[in-house]
């Protein structure tokens, strides 16, 4: 999917909104679990319950992969249950040499067709790479995460670097890798004031934001401080939405949830 196609979205629908389907076994319905069909089932629920509300969807592959070859499986028929208007995001934090990456991206653009994937920068240009060479396929680079282990490494301060933390020079220097239209970059929300700052450094670059919902992050902040021209931003909700009831009424509360989402995002979108 193109910037172009990602942004018309956005605008037609009044929803920045992606839907995570980080589908944990233990967290079924009471009438799915332990059914061989249960999370396939669950997720296409899901997204029939959803899909008018939300751009995108968001699949956390460790909940498949931790399936074995089942969840891979799984993990394809929900892909292909997604309709071609929504953006489809592999979230599965790849990043190695750059022969091992090109696999890496084979498997999520290619076996696996999704529109973009989650990359982790730690190891360079050349492990980056790889990703950036599909054409009409985004890499979404992990720039600022909202975790407490974030402060371990993300923020310390480079001496050499005139002071800067070490998320800084990675958005700085990953930015120049690509472009707005095949880059973007995972930035937490439970810290939606650090958003103003990053748009300084990004400002026409998509930003995925995890941390709304459930995490605790404010829908307000994140668009306050996120938003651009084009939108800009997919925030992500996954517990908040698809738990959202763990009854036979889970589709219809999902529903609801990304509804209220989509509401919310509208009146943003007109600010």
């Amino acid at each position: 999917m193109t910037r172009q196609q990602l942004v018309e979205q956005i605008k037609l629908k009044g929803s920045y909104l992606c839907v995570g389907l980080d589908t944990d076994v233990e967290k079924l319905p009471d009438h799915l679990k332990g059914r061989p069909d249960g999370v396939i089932t669950f997720n296409k629920a899901i997204i029939d319950a959803t899909k008018d509300h939300c751009v995108s969807y968001k699949i956390n592959t460790a909940f498949y992969e931790s399936q074995g070859l089942k969840g891979w499986e799984i993990m394809a028929e929900t892909l292909a249950y997604i309709p071609d208007t929504h953006f489809t995001i592999a979230d599965a934090k790849r990043g190695d040499i750059g022969n091992t990456s090109a696999q890496y991206a084979k498997t999520f653009f290619e076996v696996l067709p999704f529109d973009a994937v989650t990359v982790a920068p730690y190891m360079g240009e050349d492990s980056v790479r790889p990703f950036l060479e599909y054409r009409d396929k985004w890499t979404i680079v992990l720039g600022l995460t909202s975790n407490a282990g974030s402060f371990n490494f993300q923020r310390l301060t480079l001496s050499e670097q005139n002071g800067k933390q070490l998320y800084e020079q990675v958005l700085e220097t990953t930015c120049k890798w690509g472009t707005p239209d095949n880059l973007m970059f995972v930035v937490g929300a439970t810290r939606a004031s650090d958003l103003a700052y990053i748009r300084g450094i990004i400002p026409d670059h998509f930003l995925l934001v995890p941390g709304v919902g459930a995490q605790g992050g404010s829908l307000e902040e994140v668009s306050k401080y996120g938003l651009n021209k084009d939108a800009g931003l997919l925030v992500n909700a996954s517990r908040a939405i698809i738990f959202a009831s763990n009854g036979e009424d889970f589709a219809e509360a999902a529903q609801k949830a990304a509804k209220d989402y989509q509401t919310e995002m509208t009146f943003h979108l007109k600010r």
